[in-house]
């Protein structure tokens, strides 16, 4: 494991990347940037360590970098979707380095981490977020946060807009939902059927969404298992294993 470390903006805090590179000294197939969880307000770079290292064990170019924290460097979610760009773009060029073209690369996370990492690769249009030259193609969305803010009651869309920082009635500009489009990422969900953060009806909509609108979005369900059910050894379910290696069959797909 390496860690590279490198502004958030130029004259900005230090943000750091732990890199994991395959083991058995062959050439990666595909390689894959990690976000961490923690309701934008916790959480470390460990936190997707071994998901990480078993990612690398089997031929994975993978990383799982930080970004500014609420309360913490961020003000907003847009502090932490500008340093997951610039994380991106560095992850870019170091995957290139090692021979792997944009194409065999997704990015992906944990709950608030696998938000950040959709809204990054399905920006809004008109609002020019991310350029497409620094735009993953793949999202690996392990019990992913904020697929479909609109079912939320009113008083809950304030609460979370106090929570992370935008006006009064920007909320959905961070909804997935309202950013599914044609010509979209190829998107792998992993989510357990008894989820208390995100609903599994609400990711069966999403992904019925992409699917109608002509963009590839698999929906792998874990049955009974609650949010945070993909670590290894949980309460709820060892499911570690059938999640990378559920992973690592997408990321084959890329190439």
């Amino acid at each position: 494991m390496l860690v590279d470390r490198y502004p958030a903006y130029v004259g900005g805090p230090e943000l750091h990347m732990l890199l994991y590179e395959p083991v058995r000294c062959i050439e990666p197939g595909s390689g894959v940037l990690l976000l961490h969880g923690g309701a934008l307000s916790a959480g470390t770079p460990q936190d997707m360590a071994p998901h990480c290292e078993a990612l690398a064990e089997r031929g994975i170019f993978a990383a799982s970098a930080a970004y500014r924290l609420l309360g913490q460097g961020a003000q907003s979610i847009d502090d932490c979707l500008s340093d997951v760009n610039a994380a991106i773009a560095r992850f870019m060029a170091m995957a290139a380095a090692h021979g792997l073209p944009t194409d065999r690369l997704a990015i992906g996370g944990s709950s608030a981490g696998a938000h950040l990492a959709l809204v990054s690769a399905m920006p809004q249009q008109g609002r020019g977020e991310l350029s497409a030259r620094h735009r993953m193609n793949a999202v690996i969305a392990l019990n992913p946060a904020g697929l479909d803010l609109a079912a939320h009651d009113q008083a809950t869309q304030r609460s979370l807009e106090a929570r992370i920082g935008t006006g009064p009635g920007s909320l959905l500009r961070y909804s997935l939902m309202e950013r599914v489009r044609s010509g979209g990422p190829a998107v792998l969900i992993q989510h357990g059927t008894a989820d208390e953060v995100e609903p599994i009806a609400w990711v069966r909509r999403f992904r019925d969404a992409m699917i109608a609108v002509g963009n590839r979005c698999e929906l792998l369900e874990y049955e009974s298992a609650r949010h945070a059910f993909h670590y290894p050894g949980t309460s709820n379910g060892d499911n570690f294993t059938a999640v990378i290696d559920a992973t690592a069959r997408f990321l084959a797909d890329l190439r």
